[in-house]
């Protein structure tokens, strides 16, 4: 069964933690926390969001604690990432999940965040929001389209209808067709480090989305052929490519394929929708997507439209 979270309202406290690395520096966490607070909201911090533990904002069990702690607190009405980096994928074992469906709440990150995301999605069906975090555009002047999209995400109970990228630029069909599915995806490497665990979703009948930074071209091939092999691409109904930040080789006086060629060779002769240039990912300007809701691909219309909200 999928769970929605409650809408936020202004006087709400959002909780913040810290589910993988530190910030390069510790005023990102509160000069977000400021923008919060300008907005209306409370703010929360998690008990270790200011440790350091190698690339970790602190031990495993500390960051799963922070978490925990904010789900089982029924002052907070959300839970937002400072950042993403390395290593969410270690504290989940250590979450409490039927505490987390127990007390659905707004849960918010993308990147290394993926992770917690589709196991909280796996383990309790909670939807939850792939956007904008607080010490990465939160604290120093977020953008207005990516801050637009994101509110109106999460504190609107309406079906959000059909996605407008930003600057009215316009998805690219590589499969037409039209399939309906839940909105599952993300990072692309983090969904490829879950596959084969029991923190992983099934994807079918699912609307799949990727996205990926700073990838060589032939590494960015073999997460692909993983989701071949795992029959990730078989299952879901249809398939979205978002922004691909920096997947390229970084030496191209040797042979080498393209990302959009990789993508083609494994995407082309699928018998489903496919559509890239969803403007979702490593990028300033960019949409905000539930994870789990339902939606309509029309790659033929070059159309992806959220039928139903992810808050009520």
């Amino acid at each position: 069964m999928v769970i929605k979270p409650r809408a936020l309202k202004k006087g709400d406290t959002i909780g913040i933690v810290t589910p993988a690395s530190p910030p390069s520096n510790i005023d990102k966490i509160y000069k977000g926390a400021e923008y919060l607070e300008r907005l209306g909201y409370r703010v929360q911090f998690g008990k270790h969001v200011e440790k350091v533990y190698g690339y970790l904002a602190g031990t495993d069990q500390e960051r799963a604690d922070d978490i925990n702690e904010m789900f089982a607190d029924k002052n907070v009405k959300a839970v937002f990432a400072v950042r993403g980096g390395y290593g969410t994928p270690r504290i989940l074992p250590l979450l409490n999940y039927s505490l987390i469906k127990k007390n659905p709440k707004i849960l918010v990150g993308y990147s290394d965040m993926t992770a917690l995301q589709l196991a909280v999605f796996k383990k309790t069906g909670l939807i939850s929001f792939s956007g904008p975090m607080v010490g990465v555009e939160m604290f120093n002047g977020i953008d207005p389209f990516t801050e637009n999209n994101f509110w109106s995400m999460i504190t609107s109970s309406k079906a959000f209808g059909t996605v407008k990228n930003p600057d009215d630029r316009e998805l690219q069909t590589i499969v037409k067709g039209k399939k309906s599915g839940r909105m599952l995806g993300g990072n692309l490497s983090l969904i490829v480090a879950l596959a084969g665990s029991n923190y992983l979703p099934s994807f079918k009948n699912s609307i799949l989305f990727i996205e990926e930074i700073e990838e060589e071209c032939y590494r960015f091939d073999r997460m692909m052929n993983h989701l071949r092999l795992a029959n990730i691409l078989r299952d879901a109904n249809g398939i979205v490519i978002c922004e691909l930040t920096d997947v390229k080789a970084s030496d191209t006086s040797k042979p080498f394929l393209t990302a959009e060629r990789v993508m083609s060779d494994y995407l082309s002769g699928l018998n489903k929708p496919v559509v890239t240039g969803l403007v979702y990912g490593h990028i300033a300007k960019k949409l905000t997507i539930p994870i789990g809701i339902r939606a309509t691909l029309d790659a033929g219309k070059r159309a992806l439209r959220f039928d139903e909200s992810g808050v009520r």
